[in-house]
């Protein structure tokens, strides 16, 4: 810490620049010891003894972070309204070899197995919310959901064209036959909500899903069949991020599609 005398020869040179706050400030707050065995490194045991130490080691999924919490409770309690979701990584892990096939446990990291089934409704999002994962899942199966439309067809051939007054002949090819069956309103019932759901409560995600419903005793009218379906797209983009596009087609048309009698 600089002695008075320097300090008062420094007022004098800048006493038109700093504020006299600033000034007082470093008169009276004493030299601070930085310690390298003590200040950056904690003993084993310091951090047996320091709770929030053992804490911060915990991942995301397990705990909400601590500079996210609120000192006091903003909106009143809710009584009869407690929803618990599942904490087992095991039930986690049976899920996801349900639905992805043999090692489906092991497709994503640990991290990210809990994201895809966490709705932004669970803990107010701030453990982390599947919607980024959901929309770029839901791309993948509306592709691969189009493309099966239009082999499925492709025998049946186009529908009959209706007589045209100028006695046109339209340009026909064996590729474009079955353009005409793939509309907005036959892929939308093909990829509905409720088919989604469906399928992901076969697959058993209903019991893992994590989210926080307005009525525990009304899930319907909740809105559970659009966490659900988002939790299925989910895993989809979650595997194509970590595995490829190429696996995640591959499960579309094998775990989702299948069950639609698509392939």
């Amino acid at each position: 810490m600089p002695s008075r005398s320097i300090l008062s020869g420094l007022i004098g040179d800048t006493q038109s620049i700093l504020p006299r706050r600033i000034i007082r400030y470093c008169e009276n707050t004493p030299p601070k010891v930085n310690s390298s065995s003590t200040a950056a490194y904690a003993t084993a045991s310091a951090y047996q003894n320091d709770p929030e130490a053992r804490l911060a080691d915990r991942p995301r999924w397990q705990q909400t972070p601590s500079r996210m919490t609120a000192p006091v409770r903003m909106r009143q309690y809710k009584p009869n309204n407690d929803y618990r979701v599942n904490d087992d990584p095991r039930q986690l892990d049976r899920v996801y070899v349900q639905f992805l096939g043999q090692d489906g446990d092991r497709m994503l990291t640990d991290e990210v197995k809990w994201l895809a089934v966490t709705h932004k409704s669970f803990d107010q999002g701030r453990r982390g919310y599947n919607d980024r994962l959901a929309f770029f899942g839901k791309r993948i199966v509306d592709l691969q959901s189009s493309l099966a439309i239009l082999s499925s067809h492709a025998a049946t051939g186009s529908p009959a064209l209706p007589p045209d007054n100028f006695e046109r002949e339209p340009f026909q090819h064996p590729a474009l036959e079955s353009i005409p069956r793939l509309t907005e309103e036959v892929r939308k019932d093909v990829t509905s909500r409720k088919r989604m759901s469906d399928i992901a409560q076969r697959y058993g995600l209903s019991s893992v899903l994590r989210w926080k419903p307005r009525k525990a005793s009304d899930l319907p009218g909740s809105g559970v069949e659009l966490a659900l379906a988002q939790a299925l797209y989910a895993i989809v983009g979650a595997v194509s991020l970590q595995k490829g596009g190429e696996v995640a087609n591959k499960i579309v048309r094998e775990r989702i599609l299948s069950q639609l009698g698509l392939s």
